[in-house]
């Protein structure tokens, strides 16, 4: 692999909360030095950044992908492409597929597909339960020696206390992370908008935004009853945000997300009944979107995810109650939260420790820092080049966007995933 250096880069490393012009070289699949008017190795390729901005790559820590049993929603080789494309060089992926990631013979399936034909790093979570149905464990020790990196039921919660107390005791004697969707399910069950009076307007059967904060507080006295790790995936109300800060006073190992559309959009993007913009959980109240956003740049929000989760047309253009929930995010996750910083004025270090540095630590790998001795997973992109996304241009195989005509800036120029360009 020959040397790569990359000269006049806007330099933005989350690992040191620095933002540098510089060069920065790349030796054997890792970044091996960084600085100003370094020499040229022997045979080194030279990429002249032109002032554009050189981060590490994404981790996404909620990517749905369709394989095994849904390949026409999204496949490991589309899904890695529309990665590469948005500078997402990890996608951690959720066990709820057909059939679920409850063995270890599913995940080396799921490990060596994504080996042959994805373009960036694959890191499988396995289910919480078995079949994800919330009420038998599975083998944690077995699927983490068979590379599973974190354990959830995706989009289901573990209903039963007694079961959800059991999963965090054995991941606790195996040092393993916990990802729960903490939405209570027989309120979630009731409706497809947050209620209130928007909801009310509409028609549409509505969840209570309480249905968020009974599930996480219920999850975090049994995640310091157990001592596991717990995080805490998706939270989208200023309620959950002041438990969870509850409980890091108090001592307790959580760390939780957000997805991208809650801090992007709030629930008057459904006016229409706009089925692209359901989402689970739903699009909140605006004082809710602004809590997301103001827990991003305090830190209490450790890890911004796409939630990406494809569905094929017919099962979106429904009546809104009966379409399904989700979008695909992850072409559209970077210039999205870009508006974090060109709106809010979010520093591009603190954004990156969200989108790069935090998840790379929960997912155990050695990445989200431009430091010596790191992998060499890169994204390159112009922070300030206008757009609008298309749903049509994206290149995952499903194209149910909820930022379809959103007017944003930013663009990825270039992807490296371990020194080798998979994009641009």
């Amino acid at each position: 692999m020959k040397p790569v250096i990359f000269r006049n880069a806007r330099l933005v490393d989350p690992g040191d909360g620095t933002e540098t012009q510089g060069d920065l070289l790349v030796e054997r699949g890792r970044i091996a030095d960084r600085g100003r008017g370094q020499g040229v190795p022997d045979g080194a390729q030279v990429i002249d950044c032109d002032g554009l901005v050189l981060a590490p790559g994404i981790v996404d820590f909620n990517v749905t992908i369709g394989e095994p049993g849904a390949r026409h929603r999204e496949s490991f080789k589309s899904g890695g492409q529309a990665a590469a494309a948005g500078g997402v060089t990890t996608i951690v992926t959720q066990p709820d597929t057909d059939p679920p990631i409850d063995d270890p013979a599913v995940l080396e399936f799921v490990n060596r597909r994504a080996r042959e034909v994805c373009a960036v790093r694959v890191l499988p979570m396995a289910t919480l339960t078995k079949g994800g149905a919330g009420r038998e464990m599975t083998e944690y020790r077995f699927l983490l020696d068979a590379g599973a990196v974190a354990f959830s039921d995706g989009e289901r919660a573990v209903a039963d206390p007694v079961v959800f107390r059991r999963c965090l005791e054995y991941a606790r004697s195996v040092d393993a992370l916990v990802c729960h969707f903490p939405q209570e399910p027989h309120f979630s069950a009731l409706g497809c908008a947050t209620e209130g009076l928007f909801a009310s307007l509409r028609g549409l059967p509505a969840i209570p935004a309480e249905a968020e904060a009974i599930m996480l507080t219920r999850d975090i006295r049994i995640a310091a009853l157990t001592g596991a790790r717990y995080h805490a995936s998706c939270v989208s109300t200023a309620e959950s945000l002041a438990i969870l800060r509850r409980a890091r006073e108090s001592g307790v190992d959580v760390t939780c997300s957000v997805a991208v559309p809650h801090l992007a959009m709030n629930e008057l993007d459904i006016a229409d009944f706009r089925t692209f913009s359901k989402v689970s959980p739903p699009l909140r109240h605006e004082d809710d979107r602004m809590a997301m956003e103001e827990g991003v740049a305090s830190g209490l929000i450790d890890v911004i995810v796409s939630g990406h989760r494809p569905w094929d047309e017919e099962s979106k253009r429904l009546p809104f109650a009966q379409a399904a929930s989700g979008g695909v995010g992850l072409e559209t996750l970077l210039p999205v939260t870009l508006d974090l910083h060109h709106r809010a004025g979010i520093a591009l270090p603190v954004l990156f420790e969200r989108l790069s540095r935090n998840p790379a630590r929960l997912a155990g790998l050695e990445a989200g820092t431009l430091a010596a001795g790191s992998l060499a997973d890169l994204v390159l992109f112009d922070p300030d080049s206008p757009r609008k996304i298309d749903r049509k241009a994206l290149l995952s195989k499903s194209k149910n966007s909820p930022f379809h005509d959103r007017l944003v800036q930013g663009r990825v120029r270039g992807t490296w995933v371990g020194g080798q360009r998979v994009f641009g």
